[in-house]
């Protein structure tokens, strides 16, 4: 088992699933945990491959449950899929940054509506990312071109926004992923600026979490562990809250997860442990030669770090959940009570 551990935190390393395919879909982008043992993965897949876009459901065994989209404009349709959140029904949003607009299922995948319309006007988006519901069931969404936040019943109707473009306490340069947590503050990872900051559950500047680094180039594929400084942020996409309130943070271009505690203060780094999923040994076992070059090859131990880690979940177990869209798998972690 690997380990980490921070002063009394301790998270656990527990096993990987997804093998660039079922149930976790060519290139994952975004993932939410269901009720009871179900997971959501939200597949990008490639243009020219429509069939690998849309949402894949298995259970935490790695059991197929369905899959539901696909590429394309009509309804229940993707072209470029950036994140999805499940409202209290458990029914499934999901953002599209190229269609703009909100696509709703039901838990079964069957197609309900959809909203959404470009624009920089209240209520109109701008290649939308993140989506997060907050405890009275409303949607936030990260109006990512339009550097702001907004909120949004569920059905569609606008509320609320903050935000602008900038660097300062507030602002956001290309937003990307959130989270909110259970007092209902709100956190964003902010791309371009390197950092994540979080709000009051009406947009009040709170906090900023992380310190912008700047990008090492490294080998082809970012094979190798970062010497980023400990809490420097390159490219924030994804972050996640739990219980205790600690802040997961996916550092993509560092290719790490960067864990803070609930002052913003820094904690530990997870790297990637990932092993081989119950759908790759098949495979495998139908290529005995590809046995043979793994035991003979002299850097596979590179195979289990993290490689562009773009989102990442926390369930009320404190299961960690880290999608990783280069190598088509989520790593899983718990962190110990």
């Amino acid at each position: 088992m690997v380990t980490y551990a921070a002063g009394n935190r301790v998270v656990n390393y527990v096993k990987t699933i997804g093998h660039r395919g079922k149930p976790t879909g060519r290139q994952p982008v975004d993932i939410a945990r269901g009720k009871g043992d179900l997971i959501y993965s939200l597949a990008r897949g490639y243009e020219y491959t429509p069939g690998n876009k849309g949402v894949g459901v298995c259970t935490l065994n790695e059991d197929y449950v369905t899959q539901f989209g696909g590429g394309g404009t009509g309804d229940g349709k993707f072209v470029w899929p950036t994140s999805l959140a499940l409202d209290k029904d458990e029914n499934v949003y999901v953002a599209d940054e190229d269609l703009q607009r909100i696509s709703i299922f039901s838990k079964d995948g069957e197609f309900l509506s959809k909203w959404g319309e470009a624009g920089e006007g209240d209520g109109q988006i701008d290649r939308p990312s993140g989506l997060a519901f907050d405890s009275e069931n409303n949607l936030f969404v990260v109006d990512s071109a339009n550097s702001r936040i907004q909120k949004f019943t569920k059905d569609g109707n606008f509320l609320a926004k903050w935000g602008q473009f900038g660097s300062g306490e507030g602002e956001f340069n290309l937003p990307w992923g959130i989270d909110i947590d259970k007092e209902d503050n709100v956190y964003i990872a902010d791309w371009r600026n390197n950092r994540v900051q979080k709000f009051s559950p009406d947009g009040k500047y709170l906090m900023t979490i992380g310190t912008p680094g700047v990008w090492t180039p490294r080998k082809p594929n970012h094979q190798e562990i970062s010497t980023a400084p400990d809490g420097e942020l390159n490219r924030p996409t994804g972050v996640a809250v739990d219980k205790e309130g600690d802040i997961w943070v996916t550092d993509n271009r560092n290719d790490r997860v960067e864990v803070f505690a609930p002052d913003g203060s820094f904690l530990l780094t997870l790297i990637g442990d990932a092993t081989l999923t119950s759908m790759g040994i098949p495979r495998l076992d139908a290529n005995p030669e590809m046995w043979e070059e793994r035991a003979i090859a002299d850097n596979f131990w590179m195979e289990r770090l993290f490689w562009s880690p773009l989102a990442i979940a926390v369930d009320d177990d404190n299961r960690i959940f880290v999608s990783e869209t280069c190598r088509g798998r989520i790593q899983i972690y718990q962190k110990e009570a």
